[in-house]
């Protein structure tokens, strides 16, 4: 009996040290992953630039098979929307700055189950450097949740890193071999 009160007082305790530290954990995020792409700005904008060629360099339906996009009748410029759902979830993004020679910026909101919204800020940007140009990615927002927010905010690099470096390398191919 003194072994499963030391168990319970134990996981009792982990449990509110979780919760504790979740509470005051940062809930911001800023996540930034960079490629340098031997090719204009102009042409990496084909691909990025259009919401209809993400397919061809996006990684999350590799990840997520039964991700379904919609895209809005406008896949192109500011204003450019897509909504999508998959096993994991759903959301939506729509593009808020365009630029061939500049590159990207869009609004993303995951939605939960319970319709909260986790909002981030993307920007794809182009910078042009000896040898092509430099791709840089980053996505910053704030996770909801008291407790949990925080916990998801710090994980967020090592969540979503990967996916954002394979999607530059896909974009980093794609563009290379099509100029």
């Amino acid at each position: 009996m003194k072994i499963l009160k030391g168990f319970l007082f134990t996981l009792l305790a982990l449990v509110v040290v979780f919760v504790a530290v979740g509470y005051f954990l940062p809930k911001d995020y800023d996540l930034e992953r960079s490629v340098v792409i031997h090719a204009a700005p102009a042409q990496i904008h084909v691909y990025v630039g259009d919401l209809a060629q993400w397919d061809k360099w996006m990684p999350w339906k590799e990840a997520d098979p039964s991700i379904k996009v919609k895209l809005s009748e406008k896949t192109k410029g500011v204003g450019a929307h897509q909504s999508w759902t998959g096993k994991d979830g759903r959301g939506e993004l729509t593009f808020t700055a365009s630029d061939p020679q500049k590159g990207i910026e869009y609004d993303m909101a995951f939605i939960m189950d319970d319709d909260t919204r986790a909002e981030s800020h993307c920007v794809t940007r182009y910078e042009k450097v000896d040898g092509g140009t430099k791709v840089t990615w980053s996505m910053k927002g704030t996770m909801p949740g008291a407790v949990i927010g925080g916990w998801f905010a710090m994980m967020m690099d090592s969540m979503a890193g990967k996916d954002f470096d394979k999607g530059l390398a896909k974009l980093k191919a794609l563009a290379e071999t099509t100029k």
